[in-house]
């Protein structure tokens, strides 16, 4: 027996006024990708003449719990890619939601990032933002190349957190995120 035949029109009507597909180019990709909020981070390490570099981030995420891995997305000819490529090690530095100042900084393009920033170095020499929110510690676990950004995976080697409300961004724009009172989903992670 033969599978059905699709369907020779639409699978639905849609209501009036409601949005059409349309095929993705780099702008709607980053329109409708600003539709979904994210916590704001910067990435550090140490080039080969221990010099630091770093950059803010908005695409991370968790991939394992057991054995503690993360990803992070790197636009292709990033200077801090390269440096963590060289290194092997970088962190992550959560930002909190009054270091908004700080994302701006680590977000712009040719400027020494770390001017008047009193650094603090992790248990792996890796610098770190000062206050933040969280760190974790990482060891590059194995990077792959996806479009025109490098996928970075980072073996989790330590981590440290505080209590504090998170820098969100959202739409092109920094905010924050307060939570609605109910209890934190543990399943959901």
């Amino acid at each position: 027996m033969s599978p059905p035949a699709p369907p020779s029109g639409p699978a639905v009507d849609r209501p009036e006024g409601a949005p059409s597909a349309i095929e993705p180019d780099p702008a709607a990709m980053r329109r409708v990708m600003g539709r979904f909020a994210t916590g704001v981070a910067v990435i550090t390490t140490l080039d080969a003449d221990g010099a630091p570099h770093g950059m803010t981030v908005n695409s991370l995420t968790s991939v394992s719990l057991d054995p503690p891995l993360i990803l992070v997305c790197f636009g292709g000819r990033a200077r801090t890619a390269r440096a963590v490529a060289a290194s092997g090690r970088f962190a992550v530095s959560i930002l909190a939601a009054r270091q908004e100042p700080i994302a701006r900084r680590f977000a712009g393009r040719g400027e020494d990032h770390f001017a008047g920033l009193p650094l603090t170095y992790g248990e792996h020499d890796v610098p770190v933002v000062p206050d933040a929110l969280a760190h974790l510690e990482c060891a590059v676990d194995r990077r792959v190349t996806a479009g025109d950004h490098d996928v970075v995976f980072g073996a989790v080697r330590r981590t440290c957190d505080r209590d504090g409300l998170p820098l969100a961004f959202l739409g092109g724009r920094f905010g924050d995120f307060t939570g609605r009172g109910h209890e934190p989903l543990a399943w959901f992670f």
